[in-house]
């Protein structure tokens, strides 16, 4: 949240001009980077449509919050109103999404989607009442607060600037409690509407205090309800652009069933983003409306884990989990969707040293996964690329869609979920990374992501476990550093092959059999008895846990100005001589970006190198050094 005020104490703001002046320094605070003019400028058209029609309805001493940040989630609503209801006495919330748009037009084939004049006509929106009645749900399902309430929230859009005339297609979606759509022109129904969810007598400072110090609910995490997820849908709840891609790719099975045809979806995004939420939202709905689908990715954790949480007494429910090699000798639109998560981790081709001499061919990865199946959908992060041979770009799968004449449409996903949803720590770590230029920045600790540096890896998996016995998840990781040992036999302990000092822990597993009380590698960072191995970017990479421990290794240090990545000091097997200097440089900045993002909750972080040590500490701020309690 930006900020909150009474509605009366936010018009006056507007008034005399310092309420943007607040918000774009409120702004900048929260997110490590400078408001947009197109937000800026809603904000000034917006905010006073809004308040003034609250002080007119009489309801000034209703509390308003600004750009009210979804919980474990970087998206923000417009608005949330507080009060009380003016017939229950309950506590009654508004979520409110504002509009600046005149015109706008439903999507020819889904209501749900919407296009607005003077927009790009080929970047659809998702229609206004399904965006707040999304906002609605999510809020219930994340907020304390109202998480057996869901009666006290509303939702409404307010598009101030349209006429009835200009958006009547927009109501094709129904409306109902949570999503309902007024126009500048029918403003006297928005007022009564306001007036017959919020008192006009009682303030609503303390209902806004209280929906302020709901608890969180912990995110349903991914493997822990995929079994779910696979057949029952709506355990996420997907929101604006999430939604628009999902609907997309329902669009084009439909056209691909109606007329025989065949495109290509991508949805590109950063971590966090949701695109594995969308992507098993889209196998249970189409494995329930019976369409042939499978999901694959080129992560052996990931896939293992999805198999053995998501299919655990069902082997039909396993096999919709595949690896991207697994379609080498696929028949051509067998599937009507191939669902390729991960798919910055795609291969050159699918051949390896294990494949048979009948089955090797130099048929690129990505044009078999296309061939696979009449709507092919990739969800990837070009920044996550960590190993050598990985080549998933948009570039690519867009080339390799041009080269067979097909349609292909790329949906960017900007909210992201994990990190507390805190775009300020993402930022934070690709300038930390010089992933972005700008250079590393002071952290600014912020209401959502916590960081914390380490004085040495005692302090670390001691401030970690503390946190495991409030009933935090944890995992500490490391870069490919130390050595890893052959796995030892059944009963033997495993080999404390990560040594700092007098500090020492053992990789994570390599194989597919638990050994000694620890899980097998894939599924390491879903079960908690992973807590005691140091895992490596392969077994982390996909997965996210409440609180990170990473500990960065010789192979990048900090030296008087810049980053220094040391080949030498990696033990990884994936570099070999063929794997330039440059390479090895993005890709190992690019390991430490993956592992420094997989906190839901907070990031504790710590060098062995002492120089990129004082570094961080700098950075980061002594006050934010590790305490265990």
């Amino acid at each position: 949240m930006l900020f909150r005020a009474s509605a009366k104490t936010v018009a006056a703001m507007v008034l005399d001009g310092s309420l943007f002046l607040h918000l774009n320094e409120q702004f900048a605070h929260h997110h490590g980077y400078r408001v947009g003019p197109a937000e800026a400028q809603s904000w000034e058209r917006s905010i006073p449509a809004l308040v003034n029609a609250l002080n007119e309805a009489g309801l000034g001493d209703v509390e308003v919050l600004l750009e009210y940040a979804l919980p474990l989630n970087s998206r923000r609503a417009d608005a949330v109103l507080a009060g009380r209801h003016p017939t229950t006495g309950e506590p009654s919330y508004v979520v409110v999404e504002l509009k600046q748009w005149g015109q706008a037009e439903p999507d020819e084939e889904d209501p749900e989607l919407c296009h607005v004049h003077g927009n790009d006509r080929s970047r659809p929106k998702l229609n206004p009442i399904e965006q707040v009645r999304r906002y609605c749900e999510y809020l219930v399902n994340f907020n304390g607060a109202l998480a057996e309430h869901g009666h006290r929230v509303s939702g409404v859009a307010y598009l101030h600037n349209a006429t009835e005339f200009g958006v009547a297609g927009l109501r094709a979606v129904e409306s109902d409690e949570w999503g309902q759509l007024f126009t500048g022109q029918h403003r006297g129904g928005f007022l009564e509407y306001l007036r017959a969810k919020l008192s006009r007598a009682v303030p609503g400072v303390p209902m806004a205090d209280e929906l302020l110090s709901g608890k969180q609910v912990p995110s349903k995490q991914l493997m822990s309800v995929a079994a779910q997820e696979v057949r029952e849908r709506e355990q996420f709840v997907l929101l604006d652009e999430q939604q628009v891609a999902y609907r997309i790719v329902l669009n084009a099975v439909r056209r691909a069933k109606q007329a025989d045809h065949k495109e290509v979806v991508i949805v590109e995004g950063g971590p966090g983003t949701g695109k594995s939420v969308i992507a098993l939202s889209l196998l249970g709905e189409l494995y329930r409306q019976g369409d042939t689908a499978l999901h694959a990715t080129g992560s052996q954790a990931f896939t293992k884990t999805m198999r053995k949480v998501a299919g655990a007494r069902k082997r039909d429910v396993q096999d919709l989990f595949k690896y991207f090699n697994s379609f080498m000798a696929a028949e051509k639109n067998a599937l009507d969707v191939l669902i390729c998560d991960e798919a910055h981790r795609m291969r050159k081709t699918s051949a390896n040293r294990y494949t048979p001499a009948r089955l090797r061919t130099d048929k690129p990865q990505v044009e078999e996964l296309i061939d696979a199946a009449r709507v092919p959908v990739f969800l990837l992060d070009q920044h996550q690329v960590v190993r050598p041979g990985e080549m998933g770009t948009v570039k690519e799968i867009e080339a390799a869609a041009q080269k067979r004449n097909l349609a292909c449409t790329v949906v960017h996903l900007d909210s992201q979920f994990r990190c507390g949803g805190s775009d300020a720590y993402l930022r934070w770590v690709l300038r930390l990374l010089e992933l972005e230029p700008g250079g590393p920045a002071l952290w600014e600790p912020d209401d959502r992501m916590e960081l914390r540096v380490a004085d040495s890896p005692e302090e670390m998996e001691r401030f970690l476990d503390d946190r495991r016995a409030q009933g935090f998840g944890a995992r500490i990781t490391a870069g490919y550093c130390w050595k890893w040992s052959k796995e030892p036999k059944p009963g033997d302990p495993l080999p404390a092959d990560v040594v700092i000092g007098d500090w020492a822990r053992p990789w994570n597993l390599k194989g597919e059999r638990g050994v000694s009380g620890a899980p097998p590698s894939a599924l390491w960072a879903t079960d908690p008895a992973g807590f005691g191995q140091v895992g490596c970017v392969y077994t982390a990479q996909g997965f996210e846990y409440d609180w990170s421990g990473v500990i960065i290794g010789p192979d990048l240090v900090w030296r008087g100005d810049r980053w220094i990545t040391d080949r030498a000091a990696s033990k990884d097997p994936a570099f070999n001589k063929s794997t330039s200097d440059d390479d090895v440089d993005r890709l190992i900045r690019n390991t430490y970006k993956v592992l420094l993002t997989r906190g839901m909750v907070g990031t504790v972080v710590y060098s062995t190198d002492p120089e990129t040590q004082e570094k961080l500490r700098a950075l980061v701020g002594a006050q934010r050094e590790v305490a265990v309690g």
